[in-house]
């Protein structure tokens, strides 16, 4: 039996779909709680993936976003599967869950490495992720290999933007993602926060975006801003890291140096927004 909504769970999506200080409501209507609850909660997720719940609140970040099990989804830049790993149950039975990773033969071997243990994650269980299609994360504004029928109903990413401005093609992946999304479609966006005001040459090397920036470049690619959540604010995170972004858990890339510190500020403090295309 899938356990109840917890109280840290039901304020945080509160707060997260701005109804704090009003009268308690349930998710969005479409997102089904308790399916949700149990892909995070699944046997299909590592311990290490596990542990990070509470920094990234895979719950409420969902439920804020408005993800229904019928959904057609598009996890771009999936990463390792963090995200994959709870989306791709909660969707396999009514919906489709499509991931835009890199390509399998990418001449950068980071980006090629990345991909090859993503394939070789989801092959180890096809039971969870047989019906995943992956396709190609876009560069230019439209998608070469992924068309879900009809539209998808949102595109999600998770701490990419940063990586995409610094890689020169943020807008080509806001119009490609404004593209393949229907009409009312949501476009689910966390990142890392930036200073108000901080250079792109700032951001390109501290791995932190301003909201602003954020918010300009999605309404240029057509979106609308629909609603903010801090759910995943973190107020510790003074963002003057030596390493940038990367000094702070999971990364630690400074080692030993003031580890105890960075492991007490916590994961990134990173904004969260859903826009629309109208």
């Amino acid at each position: 039996m899938t356990p109840p909504l917890n109280r840290r769970h039901a304020t945080a999506l509160l707060l997260a779909t701005g109804l704090a200080g009003c009268a308690a409501r349930p998710p969005a209507p479409g997102v089904d709680a308790a399916r949700l609850r149990g892909a995070i909660d699944g046997p299909q997720r590592s311990a290490a993936n596990r542990a990070r719940d509470a920094a990234r609140h895979p719950f409420e970040t969902l439920a804020f976003f408005g993800l229904a099990p019928t959904h057609q989804v598009i996890e771009l830049s999936p990463g390792g599967g963090w995200y994959t790993e709870i989306l791709a149950p909660y969707l396999r039975d009514g919906g489709r869950l499509y991931a835009a990773h890199e390509a399998a033969d990418d001449a950068n071997d980071y980006r090629r490495r990345s991909r090859a243990a993503f394939d070789a994650r989801l092959a180890r269980e096809p039971a969870v992720y047989g019906q995943v299609q992956v396709g190609l994360l876009p560069r230019t504004p439209r998608f070469t290999d992924i068309a879900p029928p009809g539209g998808a109903d949102a595109v999600l990413t998770f701490r990419n933007v940063h990586n995409w401005i610094e890689a020169g093609h943020l807008d080509a992946t806001l119009q490609a993602a404004f593209a393949v999304l229907k009409p009312g479609g949501v476009l689910g966006v966390e990142e890392h926060r930036a200073p108000a005001g901080a250079s792109v040459d700032w951001i390109v090397k501290n791995g932190y975006v301003t909201e602003t920036l954020m918010v300009e470049r999605a309404e240029a690619a057509g979106f609308r801003l629909a609603a903010r959540s801090e759910v995943n604010a973190n107020p510790r995170d003074t963002k003057d890291h030596p390493n940038g972004v990367w000094s702070l858990p999971p990364t630690l890339r400074g080692g030993d140096a003031d580890r105890a510190r960075f492991v007490a500020i916590g994961e990134s403090d990173r904004f969260t927004h859903r826009y629309v295309r109208p």
